[in-house]
């Protein structure tokens, strides 16, 4: 059986503000990320489904033109190829999940 332990992972600025420690399966990337207040990513798309759940603080966060604020206890789904970014309106703490793994974050 392999375990990580998050706390070991290196940790790697995604965005301005945005620092992720990734955890890498054979078919998925775990990236958990501490956010700035006010720190945004641009708009963009990839070819990986992503969940993007809201451990800590809000996020506005838009995809594919809708905008939503999620707090903690939050769950988005972004498909496939849908355009979305993001702003922290608070300190957040996220948990995304990418499928299929994210090779460019290894």
């Amino acid at each position: 059986m392999k375990t990580i332990s998050v706390n070991d992972a290196p940790q790697r600025e995604l965005f301005p503000g945005f620092r992720a420690r990734l955890v890498h399966s054979e078919r998925m990337t775990f990236s958990y990320v501490d956010v700035d207040a006010g720190a945004s990513f641009a708009e963009h798309d990839h070819p990986h489904e992503q969940v993007i759940h809201m451990l800590e603080g809000e996020l506005e966060v838009t995809i594919d033109g809708e905008t939503r604020v999620l707090s903690a206890g939050e769950v988005a789904i972004v498909p496939s190829h849908a355009r979305h970014r993001g702003t922290a309106i608070t300190a957040c703490r996220i948990l995304d999940a990418f499928s299929p793994r994210r090779d460019d974050y290894r």
